[in-house]
């Protein structure tokens, strides 16, 4: 699992017929559209500016290293040319194979692939109603058969890792036993087979912790900043939206600016985690101007930052108050969220510093580690002994994040 906890930031990408309804990914359970509805949706699915080499080269720039796109999501529209529905990209007006060319396009960027895919679909016919169903004000149907659901389920998993070359990782999605009305996990899945199955067809793959297992590979937080990170140095990875909606919504106004996007990330490498951030393609096939103005203002702190990211992590020192470590090797790194006046004191760090100098432009950072005790040093009084002091400009450096790389 190196190349995961090296790569720590990576693209999701929730794209299907529900881009043209452009009111977020479960619009079909949230205004219970029932199938004959939500087709016109299918019947006008035309992405003709999709162009995957544009989304590996704005993901690329923007610091991300590997993808994880939405195979098939809860509505079971799949992206590929799937042998066992008509539910798919090749039977829209489109009329190609979507997922393809998108993973040849990342690969060739240098990028790791990820599969995402629904263990729930809510247009085959034998997908037992339940509780989150478009159809679940008609209650449960006992003629659906979750047996045969599972079949399929099996078989779309088997055409994924046969047919698409290497995958890296496989995040599955989600299971809710014991919630209400027909809920599902592990029995109705046969999850225990399906990973079996997994790991027998591409042996190097990772899988997350959403079959309900018990376990996984990898954490999986969805839309929140764990305060601690995940317990139990089990590796993790956030899921996070740039405004609330996993698929395309073109009313929403929610955006997270890039300057709270890049403190996510931040944040969430230096808890030794993994940031997967979601773009939501519109339904001719682009991401929309919004999207790709923050990945652009990401990309540009990552290029001069990556090195504070990349194969970093958690470190075992207590940062100041409104600043984050993360650590690589024998290069500390501070990662100032909010601009402190001239100083900036770091405890337990007296006597362990060699060099310290600003990330983006190497310009070097001077440092006091002086008896607080000492004659004209008034001002140090009540500093603890083993604090290294840090002398800062009075002006911000113009970068979203300031970094301060400390060669221990």
């Amino acid at each position: 699992m190196s190349w995961f906890t090296d790569a720590r930031f990576g693209l999701f990408v929730h794209w299907g017929i529900y881009a043209a309804a452009a009111r977020h990914e479960w619009v079909k359970s949230y205004e219970r559209m029932d199938d004959e509805h939500y087709q016109r949706y299918f019947d006008h699915f035309d992405p003709d500016l999709y162009d995957p080499e544009v989304w590996a080269d704005d993901a690329w720039n923007a610091g991300m290293r590997y993808l994880v796109v939405t195979t098939k999501h809860h509505d079971g529209f799949c992206l590929w040319d799937s042998a066992l529905t008509g539910y798919k990209a090749t039977a829209t007006p489109y009329g190609k194979d979507l997922l393809r060319p998108m993973l040849d396009a990342f690969r060739a960027r240098g990028m790791r692939i990820g599969l995402y895919h629904s263990l729930i679909d809510w247009h085959h016919p034998d997908f037992p109603i339940d509780l989150y169903h478009p159809q679940r004000d008609l209650g449960e149907d006992g003629a659906r058969d979750v047996g045969k659901y599972a079949d399929y389920l099996h078989g779309q998993v088997r055409e994924l890792l046969t047919g698409y070359g290497p995958v890296d990782m496989m995040w599955f999605d989600f299971s809710y036993p014991g919630r209400g009305m027909g809920a599902k996990g592990r029995d109705e899945w046969r999850s225990e087979q399906l990973e079996a199955m997994v790991r027998e067809l591409q042996p190097g793959i990772m899988i997350n912790n959403r079959l309900d297992l018990g376990s996984g590979d990898f954490m999986t937080p969805e839309q929140v900043m764990p305060p601690g990170g995940v317990p139990g140095h089990v590796p993790w990875e956030a899921c996070q939206t740039l405004n609330g909606s996993w698929g395309y919504d073109r009313d929403n106004l929610d955006w997270k600016s890039p300057q709270l996007l890049l403190s996510m990330l931040v944040d969430t490498v230096s808890k030794g985690g993994n940031m997967l951030l979601n773009v939501g393609p519109n339904a001719r096939g682009e991401f929309e101007p919004r999207a790709v103005e923050r990945l652009r203002e990401i990309g540009r702190w990552t290029r001069l930052h990556g090195r504070a990211i990349y194969g970093a992590g958690a470190s075992g020192f207590t940062p100041p108050q409104d600043c984050r470590y993360t650590q690589r090797g024998d290069r500390l790194y501070l990662h100032l969220l909010n601009w402190p006046m001239k100083h900036v004191h770091l405890a337990g760090l007296a006597g362990r510093v060699k060099y310290a100098q600003f990330l983006h432009d190497a310009s070097e950072v001077r440092f006091l580690e002086v008896d607080p005790h000492e004659p004209g040093h008034a001002y140090l009084r009540g500093v603890p002994e083993d604090t290294l002091i840090l002398q800062l400009p009075v002006t911000r450096p113009d970068v979203a994040v300031p970094v301060v790389e400390l060669f221990l």
